[in-house]
């Protein structure tokens, strides 16, 4: 975004751009892992389900010429994946952060040799909602312009959060996820919720990769995600496994990530590295500063860290 016609106050209005463009991919991860982690299970493998998704994603879409159908593959591929995560660590002796972490190399190298040839290639983008259109000022009317699955997003995190608390499969799968001996003295199958809830994790997951390849920075290669899917995991935990605030935690993470573009777009160089290295500081300090979360502050009590 060129912020430099605009003076200093252009800043502040960069980087809302920048954390709405940024965060969307972190919402979607963390929302779908907020529902994976309620269920009692945590999935370190999600970095290579945002890869494959994005690779996926961007094939589909030039191959059939429909962004939209590479984001419903982006979130099949994802599905998938996390189904397979669930049923591997359903098994006896199998851990789920080592299951994640063989899962998190074993995607983000598929999607590396699978999407070799897509790095070329241009395929159409979902586009965006503007709601620049009352101002002539290139710079304003870029960082109003939504990506939809941004709004889709913010929609699925008060859905999820209504599911988690007033469904019945909702409940079910909280049960499970803070007792194993009660949701079984309950008649409950924790397995079948648990898959479940990998699995849908997966799928946001991909759409979150396809938001990537899609919608910014639009292209595919193989650095494309940036460790997005592992700060996600943390963004969980900063948000206190709650929906609604995966919403403000991706911004914040968002907004950080966009700080040192936008004072490059002003001809600020110094320190760029220091800037762009902010989001992983900032990972590390709310981790540190946070301790290590309970059950009152919304951890599910079968999840591995509280153990």
């Amino acid at each position: 975004m060129d912020v430099s016609t605009l003076g200093w106050w252009g800043v502040p209005l960069a980087i809302l751009g920048g954390a709405i463009r940024v965060g969307t991919p972190l919402l979607w991860v963390s929302l779908g892992e907020t529902v994976t982690e309620k269920a009692g299970r945590i999935n370190l493998g999600l970095e290579g389900t945002l890869l494959m998704g994005a690779m996926v994603a961007y094939g589909a879409a030039y191959v059939s010429g429909n962004a939209w159908l590479g984001v419903l593959a982006a979130a099949g591929v994802g599905a998938l994946l996390g189904l397979l995560h669930g049923l591997l660590c359903s098994l006896p002796r199998v851990n789920d952060t080592a299951m994640g972490i063989a899962l998190m190399l074993a995607g983000s190298g598929l999607a590396f040799w699978l999407g070799k040839p897509l790095i070329q290639p241009s395929a159409p983008d979902l586009g965006a909602i503007e709601l620049g259109g009352f101002t002539d000022q290139p710079a304003v009317q870029a960082a109003l312009a939504i990506s939809p699955l941004f709004v889709l997003g913010v929609g699925l995190a008060f859905l999820v959060h209504a599911a988690l608390g007033h469904t019945r499969f909702g409940l079910r799968l909280r049960v499970v996820g803070d007792s194993e001996a009660a949701a079984r003295a309950f008649g409950l199958q924790p397995m079948l919720y648990r898959v479940a809830a990998t699995a849908f994790g997966g799928a946001c997951a991909g759409v979150g990769g396809a938001s990537l390849s899609l919608v910014y920075p639009g292209a595919w290669s193989e650095a494309l995600s940036s460790g997005q899917g592992v700060m996600a995991v943390a963004l969980v935990i900063f948000a206190r496994w709650d929906p609604r605030r995966c919403i403000w935690a991706a911004l914040l993470f968002g907004g950080a990530s966009a700080i040192s573009p936008a004072l490059q777009a002003l001809g600020y160089t110094e320190g760029y590295y220091l800037f762009a290295a902010l989001p992983y500081v900032l990972t590390l300090l709310l981790l540190i500063g946070l301790g290590k979360p309970g059950p009152r502050h919304g951890a599910p009590g079968e999840l591995s860290l509280n153990r």
